[in-house]
C-alpha cells in the first residue's frame, strides 16, 4: 500500500489508545480488575491468605462460593479462617462517579472488607454479609457513590484480618461505572404484625440470596428469583410468620432494586390467594401445595385421627431447588389443609431438607416425650452432613433438631424408618429390644462407592444410635418397606420394597435383612408418578400410598401435585402373588352424581355416549373384548384405549382376564389416573383437557365388543368453598 508518510502517523494515532481514553471516558465503564488472570498483576500481596493469585472458586474446605463473575475470584479462605493477609491494587485515577464490585464472606468492618483509600485514609468501606454460623458465601453487587472523589488518585485495599467462623472476604470485578447498579444490597427491619412475609417471585428472573433473621439468627435462607422490576411479578412467595409474631426480623437481599424490595413486607393475607384453587390447572381432589414446586411425597404418618403428608417443597420458585418439608393434613384422606412449613434449609438443617419418612414413637424410646401427647419423629437427609432426625411435640406441626444429628454418616439419602415388632420367632436384636418386644429398622438408599446402586438396613433401640446391618443391590432412591397380609390372611403376609420408581419385590424381612422371592422385579405403577410413599401407623393395618405426579403446571403460582391417595393389597393371581391398587373409599365423599349403564353393544359403527356439563369424574367401565381389536373410554380431548392385539393400555401392559378389561378413570384437571382389572396396573397421566367436557363415549373398533356396565360418578371439588 502506498501512503503519504503524514497519513501514515495519523492513521497510526487514531490506532492507539490515548491517555483520556486509557483512564476511561464519561459513560464508559472501566474495570480495575476482573481477577481473570493466574496472578494478581501489579496488586501488592501480604501475609498467607490471598495465596499468589486469583481463586479458581470455592477452595477446600469451603462452603460453595456463587456469585462471582467469570473464573476467578479474591477468596482469602487460603487454609481456612485461620489465615491473614492484604491485597493492595496499584494506585489508580478516578474518572467515574462510582465504583461497582461483588463482594461476600464475612461481615466484620475493619476485619474483613474492602477499603478505597486517599492520600493513605480510608474514605470508603465494604464488607460480606456474614457474621453468624450458616450464611452463604454467595457474593452480592454493592456500589460506592465516589462522585466527590473524581479526578483523585486512589488505591483499592482487600484485608482478611479475622480468624474463626466467618474470618475470610470474596471479592470480584472491580468496575468504575457513570452509574449506580439498578438491583444493590437491601436490608430493612420490619415487626411481625402480619401472618405472612411476601415475596414477589418473577419466574426465570436472576437468582438472588433472600435472608430473614429474627433476634440476630437466621431463619429463612433462600436463593430465589425475586422480581426484576414491580411489573415483572408473576406471583408471591411467602414465610408464615407466627412463630415470630411481636418481634422483628431483618430482611436481606443480596441483589434487589429498591422499589422490588418495597413489596417484601408483612402482610394480613398473600397476593392472589383469592384464586388459590381456582386456578384452570388446580386439581379440586388432588392435594396441590399454595405456590412453589413440589417433588417427593415425604414424612407420610397417621397420628391423632390426622393423616399428615409432608413433601418436598420449593417456597420461593417454581422450579427444583430450596428444597424445605411442607406441610399438609387430613382428616379424611381427601380434604387437605395446607400448614405452615416444618424443616428449613440452611437455618435449620446444615444444608437442602432432602426426602425422609416419619413414624410415631409411641413407647417413647428417644426419651423426647413430655406430657401426653406422643412424639411424631421424622428422619431426613440433610445434604453436606447425612441422615438426620428431629421431633414434634405438638402434632408434627414444628420440629426440633436433634442435637446429635448426623445419625448416620454416608453417601446416600432418603431414609425410611418403621417399628419392627417380634413375633415368637425372632431373634431379639439385643436386650434393649427383648424389652421394647421390637426395634427400629431403616431402609435408605445407599451410593457407598464401588458398590452400586442399593438400599442399605440399619437398626436402632432409641432412634438415635444407628448399627449397620445390610445392604440390597438394584434400588435408587427413595426406598420404601412393609409388610401386606395376601389376600386379607394375617397369617399369611409378604414384605414388599421397592424405591423411587415403584418396581417392586416381595419377600422376607426379618428386622435385619431383606430376602427376595424372586430377583425379578414388578411394576404395579406407570405413567407420571414417582417417589411414591406409604402412610406409617395408618389404622387397620391399611397400607395408603401417594407418589409425585410429575405434571408441570405452565403459567400456575405453582407446579407438580401428588397422586390421590391409593390402597394397597396383595392378591394371589394365576401369575403368583402380586401388588393391586385402587383409589381410597373416602372419595366417596366428594360424590355428587351418578349415570349408569349395562350391556350396551358396541361396533366400529356405533359408540355409547352419555351427556355430561362437568369436569371432575370418577368412571368405571367393564368391557367384554369380543372380536374387536380395541375398546376404550373418549373424555374431551383423552382417550384410554386398551389394544387386545398387544393387551396394553396407553402404552402399558394390562393383560385381559376371561376376554374382559376394566377401566376405571379419575378425571381431576390437570391429570388422570387410570386402574386396569380393578388395579392390577395404574397409570398416572395429563389430562389434556383444561375445563368442562360435554360428552364420554365408549367405543370400539377392529370388531364388536360390549359395555357391560359403566358408572359415572361427578365429583365436587375438596377444595374450601369461599
Amino acid at each position: 500500500m502506498n501512503t503519504h508518510p503524514v497519513m501514515f502517523v495519523l492513521l497510526l494515532l487514531t490506532l492507539l489508545p490515548s491517555p483520556l481514553l486509557s483512564a476511561g471516558v464519561s459513560g464508559e465503564d472501566l474495570v480495575i480488575a476482573d481477577f481473570e488472570t493466574d496472578s494478581y498483576g501489579n496488586w501488592t500481596v501480604t501475609g498467607n491468605a490471598f495465596g499468589t493469585g486469583p481463586a479458581k472458586g470455592t477452595l477446600p474446605g469451603q462452603m460453595k462460593v456463587s456469585g462471582f463473575k467469570g473464573k476467578g475470584l479474591v477468596n482469602s479462605f487460603l487454609g481456612g479462617d485461620k489465615s491473614k493477609g492484604t491485597l493492595t491494587s496499584a494506585e489508580f485515577k478516578l474518572s467515574q462517579p462510582y465504583i461497582t464490585f461483588l463482594i461476600g464472606g464475612g461481615g466484620f468492618p475493619g476485619k474483613t472488607g474492602m477499603r478505597l483509600l486517599h492520600d493513605g485514609k480510608v474514605v470508603r468501606e465494604a464488607t460480606g454479609t456474614n457474621v453468624e454460623p450458616g450464611g452463604s458465601e454467595a457474593l452480592s453487587q454493592g456500589f460506592w457513590d465516589v462522585s466527590d472523589l473524581q479526578g483523585q488518585t486512589l488505591v483499592i485495599e482487600i484485608i482478611d484480618d479475622a480468624v474463626g467462623g466467618w474470618g475470610h472476604i470474596n471479592v470480584d470485578q472491580i468496575v468504575q461505572s457513570d452509574h449506580r447498579p439498578s438491583r444493590v444490597p437491601m436490608q430493612k427491619s420490619i415487626v411481625v404484625d402480619q401472618p405472612y412475609l411476601i415475596i414477589p417471585i418473577q419466574n426465570g428472573g436472576e437468582k438472588v440470596t433472600l435472608e430473614v433473621s429474627v433476634n440476630g439468627k437466621p431463619v429463612r435462607h433462600y436463593t430465589t428469583e425475586l422480581a426484576m422490576t414491580p411489573e415483572s411479578v408473576d406471583w408471591y412467595a411467602y414465610f408464615s410468620m407466627d412463630a415470630y409474631a411481636g418481634q422483628e426480623a431483618v430482611v436481606r437481599a443480596e441483589r434487589v432494586r429498591p422499589d422490588v424490595f418495597d413489596l417484601v413486607a408483612m402482610s394480613a393475607e398473600v397476593p392472589g390467594s383469592q384464586q388459590f384453587y381456582k386456578e384452570p390447572l388446580r386439581p379440586q381432589f388432588h392435594f396441590s401445595q399454595k405456590v412453589g414446586w413440589n417433588n417427593d411425597p415425604n414424612g407420610m404418618v397417621f397420628l391423632d385421627g390426622e393423616w399428615h403428608l409432608y413433601f418436598q417443597h420449593n417456597p420461593v420458585g417454581w422450579n427444583w431447588g430450596n428444597m424445605t418439608w411442607g406441610h399438609a393434613v387430613s382428616k379424611d384422606l381427601v380434604h387437605w389443609e395446607q400448614l405452615p412449613n416444618v424443616l428449613f434449609p440452611e437455618t435449620m438443617a446444615t444444608g437442602a431438607c432432602f426426602s425422609g419418612g416419619a413414624t410415631v414413637d409411641f413407647k417413647n424410646t428417644a426419651g423426647w416425650k413430655e406430657g401426653d401427647e406422643d412424639v411424631l419423629v421424622a428422619f431426613l437427609t440433610d445434604t453436606g452432613a447425612g441422615e438426620a432426625v428431629v421431633y414434634s411435640r405438638d402434632r408434627g406441626r414444628t420440629f426440633s433438631w436433634y442435637e446429635g444429628n448426623p445419625i448416620i454418616q454416608h453417601k446416600g439419602r432418603d431414609p425410611k424408618v418403621i417399628w419392627y415388632a417380634y413375633d415368637d420367632t425372632d431373634r431379639p436384636l439385643d436386650e434393649t429390644a427383648e424389652q421394647l418386644g421390637g426395634h427400629w429398622a431403616m431402609v435408605v438408599y445407599d451410593e457407598t462407592e464401588g458398590q452400586g446402586q442399593r438400599t442399605s438396613f440399619y437398626t436402632s433401640t432409641n432412634l438415635k444410635d444407628w448399627s449397620p446391618q445390610s445392604h440390597l443391590s438394584g434400588y435408587y432412591e427413595c426406598p420404601e418397606l412393609f409388610e401386606l397380609a395376601v389376600d386379607g390372611d394375617a397369617n399369611n403376609t409378604r414384605w414388599v420394597t421397592f424405591a423411587a420408581d415403584g418396581k417392586y419385590v416381595l419377600g422376607d424381612f426379618d428386622g435385619k435383612s431383606f430376602t427376595p422371592e424372586d430377583d425379578s422385579k414388578l411394576q404395579l405403577f406407570h405413567g407420571n408418578i414417582y417417589a411414591s410413599q406409604t402412610f406409617d401407623n395408618a389404622p387397620d393395618n391399611r397400607r395408603i400410598l401417594i407418589g409425585w405426579s410429575r405434571i408441570e403446571m405452565p403459567g400456575m403460582p405453582f407446579n407438580q401435585a401428588f397422586t390421590f391417595p391409593h390402597e394397597l393389597t396383595l392378591r394371589t393371581t394365576p401369575e403368583g402373588i402380586r401388588l393391586f391398587s385402587k383409589p381410597v373409599k373416602e372419595i366417596e365423599s366428594i360424590y355428587t352424581g351418578k349415570q349408569t349403564a349395562v350391556a350396551k353393544s358396541l361396533t366400529p359403527e356405533q359408540s355409547f355416549s352419555l351427556q355430561l356439563d362437568g369436569e371432575l369424574y370418577d368412571v368405571e367401565a367393564t368391557f367384554e373384548i369380543g372380536n374387536s381389536q380395541q375398546v376404550g373410554l373418549r373424555m374431551g380431548n383423552n382417550e384410554i384405549v386398551f389394544n387386545a392385539q398387544d393387551e396394553t393400555v396407553m402404552g402399558v401392559t394390562a393383560n385381559m382376564v376371561d376376554k374382559t378389561v376394566t377401566l376405571r378413570v379419575l378425571v381431576d384437571r390437570s391429570q388422570l389416573e387410570v386402574w386396569v382389572n380393578d388395579g392390577a396396573t395404574t397409570i398416572t397421566e395429563r389430562n389434556k383437557t383444561v375445563g368442562p367436557f360435554s360428552l364420554l363415549e365408549a367405543f370400539a373398533i377392529g370388531g364388536e365388543a360390549t359395555l357391560s356396565s359403566l358408572q359415572v360418578h361427578q365429583l365436587e371439588s375438596a377444595w374450601p368453598k369461599e
